[in-house]
C-alpha cells in the first residue's frame, strides 16, 4: 500500500540528550525524516502515541509491555545499557536493603524506571517502598529523601551527591541479571502500520540511517549535547559508549528478561511475546 495523499507521519522523540545520537543526524540536515517531530519526556510521549495524535515515537519500555496490542515495535532500535546507566539513577542515603516501606520520590517522566526499581527492590531484595511523584526530585534529593531521577536530572543529581550515595539501576540490573536493559522502544501505532506501511518503512529506513550516521560522527552528537546542556569536557563522549542504541540479540533478551520480572511482581498482566511483535516493518 502506498502512502496516503498529503499524509504526514507524526513523530515523537525525547526531549533529554540522550537520543541525540540518533536525532542529531536530522538536525543538522544529513538525513532527512519523513514526517514532523514532536519532542517531550517519555511519560508523555507514551500517552500521546497511546492516543494517536502521534503515529511513531521513541518510548518507555514498560509502557510499550504494557499496550503491546495497541503498539508495533520497530526493529534495531531501543535506549538501553550494557551495565551502567549515567541517567537513571536512585540516590538515597540508606541502603537499597533498607528502604522498606520507605517512600521514594519519583519523577513522573519515566515508565521504565520506576518499574526497574520496583523490579529491584521487590525481585533482588524482597522488599516494598512506597511512590510519590515529584515535580522537582532535585529538590527531593537535597532534603535528602530517596530520590529516582531519570535524564539530564539524573546527570545533575550525581554532580551534587557522594558517589556512595547514587545507586545506578543500570548496573543493579547488570549485576542481578547479568543482562542488558532496555529503557526506551520506537513503536508504532498499529492504526498507523495498517493505512501506511510505506510511510512506517520510510520512517525506519530513515531512523536507521540516522544512527548509522551517528555512530560514523559522534563528535556531532557530543557537539550538540554540549550546546544544548553543557558538561565538563569528555562527559558527553563517555556517555553516549555507556548507553546502547541498538536492539540486538542481547538487547533483546533484557527487555524478555524486564517483562518477565514485571509480571512476577505483578506490574504486568502477562507478558508480551517479543518474537511476534518486533520486525513487523522489517524491509
Amino acid at each position: 500500500m502506498g502512502s496516503r495523499s498529503g499524509f504526514v507521519l507524526r513523530a515523537g522523540r525525547i526531549v533529554y540528550t540522550n537520543d541525540l545520537p540518533i536525532y542529531t543526524a536530522f538536525d543538522e540536515g544529513a538525513v532527512r525524516f519523513p514526517g514532523s517531530f514532536t519532542a517531550d519526556v517519555p511519560t508523555r510521549l507514551n500517552r500521546m502515541l497511546l492516543e494517536h495524535r502521534l503515529d511513531l515515537s521513541p518510548i518507555s519500555a514498560f509502557f510499550f509491555a504494557q499496550h503491546a496490542d495497541t503498539f508495533a515495535l520497530l526493529p534495531d532500535l531501543c535506549i538501553g545499557s550494557r551495565r551502567a546507566t549515567l541517567s537513571v539513577i536512585l540516590v538515597s542515603v540508606r541502603p537499597l536493603e533498607a528502604l522498606d516501606g520507605a517512600t521514594i520520590a519519583v519523577t513522573a517522566e519515566s515508565a521504565s524506571g520506576r518499574n526497574l526499581l520496583r523490579v529491584l527492590l521487590e525481585g533482588q531484595y524482597g522488599i516494598r517502598a512506597h511512590f510519590a511523584e515529584t515535580d522537582d526530585p532535585l529538590a527531593s534529593v537535597r532534603r535528602g529523601e530517596p530520590t529516582l531521577l531519570i535524564g539530564d536530572r539524573a546527570i545533575d543529581a550525581q554532580l551534587e551527591c557522594m558517589p556512595q550515595r547514587v545507586h545506578d539501576l543500570g548496573t543493579l540490573w547488570s549485576a542481578w541479571t547479568g543482562m542488558d536493559m532496555v529503557y526506551a522502544v520506537w513503536a508504532v501505532h498499529r492504526k498507523t502500520l495498517a493505512s501506511d506501511p510505506q510511510s512506517v518503512g520510510e520512517a525506519l529506513d530513515a531512523l536507521r540511517e540516522a544512527r548509522a550516521w551517528g555512530v560514523a560522527n559522534p563528535e556531532r552528537a557530543v557537539a550538540a549535547a554540549q550546546a544544548k546542556k553543557p558538561r565538563t569536557l569528555g562527559f558527553y563522549a563517555s556517555y553516549y559508549k555507556t548507553l546502547n542504541f541498538t536492539f540486538d540479540d542481547r538487547a533483546r533478551a533484557g527487555f524478555a528478561r524486564y517483562c518477565a520480572e514485571l509480571h512476577a511482581i505483578g506490574a504486568l498482566s502477562s507478558v508480551p511475546s517479543l518474537d511476534s511483535q518486533v520486525f513487523l516493518v522489517r524491509r
